[in-house]
């Protein structure tokens, strides 16, 4: 399936990765693939139309600390995305060395907890993942941290201005060793909602009450998953009925491809033997890599070979990673983007925790199978992360949330990537936003990128 493009990466250092997350850094209207480093400096690679290069300054690449998570989102409404780095320097509890929240501001990064009127909202508790969640459809986005050891926290600026952890005021302030997390319309019909992956202790699932406060329902409907060991997650429409489904990836232990039962139904594992197989897992995704108009399931493992998974008359099976396979790679987070403008997905891939590697590249296959790329906004013109695209094509529906946070302690590209396979007439793409806006486009032509403007 992907093929090596590792040497495309001009600045590529050998360092301990972990997170990545896409998003564009320098606000020029491409996108950039931000590197968590552990006690090395930050990366911001960006693509200059023959390789890819570190733009990351000095700020931004904070080699002073030790970052895990990454994710981008809105979250003072100006259009352009801020930065959570997720740092920790212990496993689990309370930590010496707390986050940061970048914002672009004054022509230069300025971290917001660093700030003295924001001093009292610090995050001082080990976490692993982070995703951004505009939990009340304002366009406005808070962070969502899963803690490991203490409370999950909600990062959002209040009407002076001023940082804010709401977990405990809207309902997330649970406790346990928190893994991996996505945001999306999962059960609600437009709202978003968050899942976290757990360890020692069950999945949970915050159902967003259409208020911008939670509950939490995950056991209640099939996901708490409460003797494995959560890592990476993803969502797609794994039986391509419509909806949306998860995919969970559980350390050693048997990974779970939970599919939806009905409208407002529970969801039920139907993992297949090859899939559930145990492994020592991290970031899961799921994308169409090959364009033929069904999503695969990517695996990346630490110290084990990569996995892909895809479905071939209506069964999930594995297939043939190619140069992905990295058998003794040391994985610690993957994400996702075209960033060649070419229709097809590029996967990078980060290591680490045991000593320092460089990142990998690799290039989904070309091939004649068409696509289009549908790409959201908010009111104020940031990534509409968390809207729902639905592409209406070939007598199918194929459905996509636009990614807020997911893998493991990463984010995907805030981009709707549709593979058409043969199919060379889409009838109709519809967008609907988290606040329940929603445009309808008629007959797009293929193989091409559209921006989507809020209503």
């Amino acid at each position: 399936m992907f093929t090596d493009k590792t040497a495309l990466l001009r600045d590529n250092p050998a360092q301990s990765n972990y997170g990545i997350a896409v998003c564009d850094v320098d606000d020029d209207g491409a996108f950039e693939v931000l590197v968590a480093g552990f006690g090395y400096p930050n990366l911001a690679l960006k693509w200059d139309g023959s390789r890819f290069v570190n733009v990351a300054n000095r700020r931004l690449a904070d080699s002073t600390r030790q970052a895990v998570g990454v994710a981008a989102g809105d979250l003072d409404g100006d259009g352009r995305e801020e930065i959570y780095f997720l740092n920790t320097d212990t496993f689990g509890g309370e930590k010496q060395v707390g986050d940061r929240l970048f914002d672009f501001r004054g022509g230069r990064w300025v971290d917001l907890f660093s700030l003295p009127e924001n001093e009292p909202a610090g995050n001082l508790i080990s976490g692993r993942s982070v995703a951004c969640v505009d939990r009340d459809g304002n366009g406005r986005y808070g962070f969502f941290v899963a803690s490991y050891g203490g409370p999950m926290g909600f990062y959002e600026l209040d009407d002076g201005g001023l940082l804010d952890d709401l977990a405990e005021r809207i309902g997330v302030d649970f406790v346990t060793g928190g893994r991996g997390v996505v945001a999306l319309p999962l059960v609600s019909e437009y709202a978003m909602d968050i899942f976290v992956t757990n360890e020692n202790g069950a999945n949970y699932l915050f159902r967003n009450r259409g208020d911008g406060t939670f509950e939490e329902i995950g056991q209640q409907v099939g996901l708490g998953d409460m003797h494995e060991h959560g890592r990476g997650v993803a969502a797609l429409d794994a039986n391509d009925d419509g909806s949306l489904d998860l995919v969970c990836g559980n350390w050693e232990g048997p990974h779970r491809l939970f599919v939806r039962e009905g409208a407002g139904g529970s969801f039920r594992d139907v993992a297949p033997p090859e899939m559930s197989a145990p492994t020592r897992i991290r970031t899961v995704i799921a994308a169409d890599f090959d364009n033929d108009g069904y999503e695969e399931i990517f695996f990346n493992n630490m110290e084990q070979p990569n996995r892909l998974f895809g479905r071939r008359d209506g069964r999930w099976v594995r297939l043939d990673v190619g140069d992905a396979l990295e058998p003794l790679g040391p994985g610690t987070g993957a994400a996702i983007g075209d960033f060649d403008a070419d229709g097809r997905l590029e996967l990078f891939i980060s290591h680490g925790e045991t000593e320092a590697y460089p990142l990998s590249l690799y290039h989904s296959p070309q091939n004649d199978h068409a696509w289009l790329r549908i790409r959201p906004l908010t009111a104020h013109g940031a990534p509409a992360r968390g809207a729902l695209v639905r592409l209406f094509a070939g007598g199918r529906t194929q459905i996509r949330a636009i990614d807020a946070g997911s893998g493991y302690l990463c984010q995907m590209e805030p981009v709707a990537h549709f593979g058409l396979g043969a199919v060379r007439e889409v009838e109709g793409v519809e967008v609907r936003w988290p606040d329940g806006a929603m445009v309808a486009i008629e007959r797009p032509d293929i193989n091409q990128s559209l921006t989507v403007p809020h209503p």
